[in-house]
């Protein structure tokens, strides 16, 4: 039996794909295919590879290599609030932004 089969929430997750939409409202850019490095240890992982959880009152984005948060979105009626303290870089390559 897979150890991923006993985890609840492995059925609340989705690849950072699945908040392309999302990440180009906030950045502006299709940011998939750009990299993100995580603060806690050091991965570097394409921003669509990322473990996203989207059934909260926001956003979560976590890291495949580690787990460890890299990027948290909320929406309130005050505002958006972007957490990214989780993530020591994101890369935004040429090309990729919005005309």
């Amino acid at each position: 039996m897979d150890v991923d089969d006993d985890d609840p929430n492995r059925a609340l997750t989705l690849d950072g794909n699945a908040v392309a939409g999302r990440l180009l409202e906030l950045f502006g850019a299709d940011m998939t295919a750009n990299d993100a490095e995580c603060a806690h240890c050091g991965g570097t992982h394409m921003m669509g590879e990322m473990i996203a959880f989207t059934h909260a009152p926001g956003m979560v984005l976590r890291c495949p290599s580690c787990g460890e948060i890299m990027l948290r979105v909320v929406e309130t009626p005050r505002g958006v609030y972007l957490d990214v303290r989780g993530s020591a870089l994101i890369h935004m390559a040429p090309g990729s932004r919005r005309a």
